[in-house]
């Protein structure tokens, strides 16, 4: 199977604090994988650095086989890499269905100019197919109840629902999910769930996903990564990885000889003449 997403060495440092080391990985195409570890792992950062939002201060990534280290996270969605957020980033005064149409912006033809000429130029049949294509993301996501809503009114967990539908509307190969689930109730997770599985299997787009809920990891992932202290300690199957001595230390909080770092481990005693 074809390699989606290869990183290679990523370490990222802000000033003195080290927020990864040396994490290294790779996607298959079509894979559902996730990145799970314990609270100030590093998850949001590797998430972070595969969308462009921060350059590695040492390592590659490469998407495609292109090497996408020092692009923006524009030039990123353009090449088919679409995310939601851990903490929500919706424009609270639009509606629905005027939130998940700007996730079509990058798609647009028509520019200020032509489109100044709707009538004449195309853009009324442009928008008229991008409005279908929303169209069809809020039947996906059972959102039609809410089409005309604010966003801002709604609840927490719908409102990650059109976070979810604004990622899917820029018809992203790869998407990023941080937290998906994140302050949902049980039915909530359950629909949460069975999206992002459709969003794998139905639409065919390899899905990486932050998540906190080792049921839901267990249950739908294809691989699972563990970082902790901003280093990966583990990865391969869900059962495996779970199972594995240094992610059960990780979890528990106790200390882990792996994970110590060279510059804190106390210094090696003196054997006795």
């Amino acid at each position: 199977m074809a390699t989606s997403l290869e990183v290679r060495g990523v370490s990222l440092r802000f000033g003195g604090v080290r927020a990864l080391t040396d994490v290294g990985f790779a996607i298959r195409e079509g894979e559902l994988f996730s990145i799970i570890g314990p609270n100030g792992a590093g998850k949001t950062s590797i998430v972070n650095c595969i969308s462009g939002r921060y350059k590695p201060t040492e390592g590659q990534l490469f998407y495609q086989g292109r090497d996408i280290t020092g692009l923006t996270p524009n030039a990123r969605a353009s090449l088919g890499i679409g995310r939601t957020f851990q903490n929500l980033a919706l424009f609270h005064h639009m509606s629905v269905l005027d939130n998940i149409m700007v996730g079509r912006h990058h798609l647009l033809k028509n520019n200020f100019l032509t489109g100044s000429l709707y009538w004449l130029t195309g853009a009324r049949k442009e928008e008229l197919d991008h409005r279908r294509k929303v169209e069809e993301i809020i039947d996906f996501l059972d959102l039609q109840s809410v089409r005309k809503a604010q966003a801002g009114t709604l609840s927490y967990g719908l409102r990650k629902r059109v976070e979810l539908a604004r990622a899917m509307a820029l018809e992203p190969r790869l998407i990023l999910l941080d937290e998906p689930m994140a302050g949902m109730n049980f039915e909530e997770k359950e629909d949460m769930a069975r999206y992002i599985v459709d969003l794998n299997e139905e639409f065919g787009m390899t899905v990486v996903m932050i998540e906190h809920d080792m049921g839901v990891v267990m249950d739908i992932s294809h691989r699972v990564m563990v970082l902790d202290f901003g280093r990966k300690i583990a990865e391969g199957d869900p059962a495996a990885v779970l199972a594995d001595p240094h992610v059960k230390r990780a979890y528990l909080g106790e200390e882990d000889e792996v994970l110590v770092d060279p510059d804190d481990a106390p210094p090696a005693q003196e054997s006795a003449a």
